[in-house]
């Protein structure tokens, strides 16, 4: 699945909810289905600065395409660590570089988060960016 397929699919499922407490429900799910990271990962380089609740993020380089796992101590924010590795995880340094990720307009996620978790969710996609952007100069 491509990147944009992957969007797509997640803008279908949020369509089927109307309510926005059913939207946080769903991110609450989606991050109680994220696979529990490592504790050797929880540490200072993973760890995701700006984000007023921690989030960790771990990237490995596997046969060419990154994968990522993560973690927070807060389920709306682990929600949506789990809906960016959704679409991100498994792809190519530059597919990653190169994604435009709309669908965080297109399902509302970005006008209804509180200032400090919209500024969270900039810095979990930078921080993904820039692994890809590491990997891609190896």
């Amino acid at each position: 699945m491509t990147i944009n397929e992957a969007q797509d699919a997640v803008i279908g499922e949020f369509e089927d909810f109307t309510d926005w407490m059913d939207k946080y429900q769903m991110l609450i799910d989606l991050g109680n289905e994220l696979e529990p990271l490592d504790e050797k990962y929880k540490n200072e380089q993973n760890l995701i600065d700006g984000c007023q609740s921690r989030v960790w993020l771990q990237c490995d380089n596997v046969e060419g395409k990154l994968v990522f796992t993560a973690d927070s101590d807060a389920l709306i924010t682990k929600g949506i660590i789990a809906l960016l590795i959704r679409v991100l995880s498994n792809h190519t340094p530059q597919e990653i570089i190169d994604a435009d990720l709309y669908f965080i307009d297109k399902i509302g996620l970005r006008q209804h988060l509180s200032p400090t978790r919209s500024n969270g969710l900039l810095s979990m996609v930078t921080k993904i960016k820039a692994y890809a952007v590491g990997f891609s100069l190896q």
